[in-house]
């Protein structure tokens, strides 16, 4: 099979970001920096001469980009540039089925109005410690708000959330507590979000 740049970034996108972010530690610097790749993944498509070695090939360009942006931000050190080279991020599942990645995305998609939907303070709250990946503690700070303070909104905004789902679907769970499934119900929010 040839690879494309579409395919490559179909098997790779939602991979490389936390590799990404063990380098750089911000979530938005690690978006700009995957675009990068993909960006020279785009470029130089044509030197990829091996298809069963594209998983190398896009770690070692990830990999590339990452050390470009430490040494413009006069972070680079060659210890830096050594441990990235013996470190081996666990992307062995890079290629497979992509059905976990669409159900996320599609469970994203769907739950994204409904927290839209919150009172602003819990909104916000669970934005960014569930999507923009803040600790409460982070979160406390963020928002000039005592630690307790900022638990109590995410806890309230969880609980908001589910209460809105328990009244739109019927769940089925086995003996554990695992949900076994979802059977949507006729309800006001199930309408608004079609």
């Amino acid at each position: 099979m040839k690879h494309t740049t579409e395919s490559i970034y179909e098997l790779f996108c939602c991979k490389l970001k936390p590799f990404i972010l063990s380098w750089v530690h911000s979530s938005e610097l690690a978006d700009d920096i995957q675009q990068d790749v993909f960006i020279k993944i785009h470029e130089k498509i044509e030197t990829l001469k091996d298809d069963t070695k594209v998983k190398s090939w896009v770690l070692q360009i990830t990999r590339n980009t990452i050390l470009d942006y430490l040494r413009k931000q006069n972070e680079f050190s060659e210890e830096v540039h050594d441990s990235m080279l013996i470190e081996e991020p666990d992307i062995q599942e890079l290629a497979n089925d992509n059905r976990e990645r669409n159900l996320e995305k599609e469970i994203y998609e769907g739950l994204v109005p409904l927290i839209e939907s919150l009172p602003p303070k819990y909104s916000e709250a669970i934005r960014l410690v569930e999507f923009e990946g803040l600790s409460q503690m982070e979160l406390a700070k963020k928002l000039n708000i005592s630690p307790s303070g900022a638990k109590s909104r995410v806890q309230r905004g969880r609980k908001l959330i589910k209460d809105t789902l328990m009244n739109c679907c019927h769940y089925e769970f086995d003996k554990y507590g695992t949900v076994i499934g979802v059977h949507q119900m006729e309800c006001c929010c199930c309408e608004e979000n079609k």
